[in-house]
């Protein structure tokens, strides 16, 4: 095993080492960033039984059928705080960190194999830069199943063995000699892994003994790939992705990458200032969006992956630039499936044919979940698009008659929808 065996899962995992890691508006004073948290944290084994609120340890167990010769690899990632000396006080910055453990499973069946570390701690650089000294311990160990599939589980324990001599102490003391962020990078060669999202009916006995403890393990790569796994404490499916058109990270995974840019923008530039120099992660983000082309901008607006056909067929459809003004190629590509056409399609209403053009009632079901679409209630739209779910369910976009920014939102695309038994036609 080559050290590229993870590139294609990289991306991915770095996202995750970073998810939360500063927020906006990504400066130090900001109250958000003076309690920081992030997901994965493993603190020392003294302060979680004190505590209670964080672990000390977590544990993957995956499924894989190995072949003769397979090996496994594993690369354990976190972040390790170092704090930086400012002129206000101390900034915690995160360092990269990884350990690598590769087994034959021949020795992995013989027995559980510990993989110790330890990061020392100390001071350096100017501005001062101080760790705290970091240790603990990756367990791997493996059980083979009865029965004609020839299925092992492995089991990948990670253990914060850090000393801790510190009662009473507060939690930002606690995070220096934790594992920030961590997760798993597992590969194998001669091998394959077993999804436990979705596995053979054979296997399904074998994954229900599967104990997975503060992490989630996905298959990671290439759709149909099953020589790597990625086990996040992040819950994903298999397979996940980083949206194209996401640019860089940007540190908070559940917001949108336009609102964060646009509001980032929006900073004054004494906000700027204070943001560069919290982090240089930070400065990066603000560079990028003083410099971020108007092109590059309108790929943030969103993007349409694919619809399924009334049949229940999926496809892929290239992405929509709303803000570009309409295509003159049609994004739904009717050259593929003439059925979906959210331009031209219709959908029948109390027995009238509603389509775009056609003017509306809207009447908010008590279903809904949004409780602002009560205010819509008795008001007029206008149907712009029919338009057909993931679920075969039609939805139809409108803009409200009465709005003087309905003009501004046909032209972004940018629509109130609604199911047909939540309007009547006027």
């Amino acid at each position: 095993m080559n050290g590229t065996d993870f590139d294609a899962a990289r991306k991915v995992a770095d996202a995750i080492l970073y998810e939360g890691y500063l927020l906006y508006p990504y400066r130090a004073s900001a109250r958000k960033n003076q309690v920081r948290w992030q997901f994965g944290v493993l603190v020392p084994k003294a302060w979680a039984e004190v505590d209670g609120s964080e672990p000390s340890a977590s544990q993957t167990e995956c499924l894989v059928e190995p072949r003769r010769g397979a090996r496994i690899k594993v690369v354990l990632r976190f972040l390790q705080l170092e704090a930086r000396q400012t002129a206000d006080g101390t900034w915690d910055e995160g360092v990269e960190r990884e350990v690598e453990a590769t087994m034959a499973m021949d020795d992995l069946a013989e027995g559980e194999l510990a993989f110790p570390f330890d990061l020392p701690g100390g001071s350096s650089g100017e501005p001062r830069r101080t760790r705290c000294p970091l240790s603990g311990v990756l367990r791997c160990s493996a059980e083979r199943f009865d029965g004609p599939y020839g299925v092992v589980k492995l089991r990948f324990r990670v253990e914060n063995m850090s000393p801790w001599h510190g009662p009473g102490a507060k939690r930002d003391e606690a995070l220096h000699r934790s594992l920030v962020a961590h997760h798993t990078l597992v590969a194998v060669e001669h091998g394959a892994f077993i999804s436990l999202l979705d596995p053979p009916e054979w296997a399904g006995p074998a994954v229900a003994t599967c104990e997975n403890l503060h992490t989630w393990p996905v298959l990671v790569g290439e759709p149909g790939r099953r020589d790597m796994l990625l086990s996040s404490p992040i819950i994903l499916y298999d397979y996940p992705v980083i949206a194209p058109e996401s640019p860089m990270e940007l540190f908070d995974g559940t917001e949108i990458d336009e609102i964060l840019t646009l509001r980032t923008m929006a900073l004054t530039d004494e906000e700027k200032v204070e943001a560069r120099s919290t982090d240089d992660r930070a400065a990066a983000i603000i560079d990028h969006v003083d410099s971020m082309p108007p092109e590059l901008l309108d790929r943030l607006h969103g993007a349409v992956r694919y619809l399924r056909s009334a049949g229940g067929g999926q496809r892929v459809a290239p992405g929509i630039d709303n803000a570009a003004g309409p295509p003159e190629v049609p994004w739904w590509n009717p050259g593929a499936d003439a059925s979906v056409s959210p331009e031209t399609d219709s959908v029948r209403v109390g027995g009238v044919a509603v389509a775009k053009g056609s003017r509306v009632r809207l009447r908010p079901g008590q279903r809904r979940a949004d409780a602002q679409d009560l205010f819509l209630e008795g008001r007029s739209a206008t149907v712009e698009a029919v338009f057909l779910d993931v679920d075969g369910e039609r939805h139809l976009a409108v803009t409200l008659e009465d709005d003087p920014g309905a003009d501004l939102q046909r032209w972004h695309g940018r629509y109130l929808y609604f199911s047909p038994d939540e309007v009547e036609p006027l």
